[in-house]
């Protein structure tokens, strides 16, 4: 871990690994909020094994949610409509939305989560970045 003024550091290892990450309901996801202090959202990495599955389905309360594929195959549930999902796939739930997610490819299904409070995005690159009038250094 690596902590500074304005930033924190984590490696969480590869995405290969995160199935010995954590156990029981959480077994494949390593969550970042904690470990880089998150403020605004809830970052999960995530690895679900062939033949896994969400056992349930979930809403949320005030959080949207974007999943984002970066490997594998499989497919998601919202409400009742099913999606195949694969490497590039992102999906968006609103809170209220009925979510599950399962993997029938093969191999592992490899995503990312990313949970934050619905209608609260103000400002974004365009508007909210700041370009600086400063060089960039590289040599340290």
């Amino acid at each position: 871990m690596l902590n500074g003024t304005n930033f924190s550091v984590v490696e969480a290892g590869s995405f290969g690994g995160l199935l010995s990450v954590t156990e029981g309901p959480a077994a494949g996801k390593f969550f970042l909020k904690d470990s880089l202090g998150l403020t605004g959202m809830e970052v999960s990495l995530n690895q679900m094994p062939e033949g896994g599955a969400v056992p349930f389905l979930h809403t949320h309360r005030e959080n949207e949610e974007l999943y984002l594929f970066i490997g594998g195959s499989g497919q998601f549930q919202v409400d009742g409509q099913i999606f195949e999902v694969k490497e590039g796939s992102a999906i968006r739930v609103g809170p209220d939305g009925e979510r599950t997610l399962r993997n029938n490819g093969t191999g592992d299904l490899y995503f990312i989560v990313i949970q934050v409070k619905a209608d609260s995005l103000r400002q974004w690159v365009m508007t909210d970045g700041v370009i600086l009038d400063k060089p960039v250094n590289w040599s340290k």
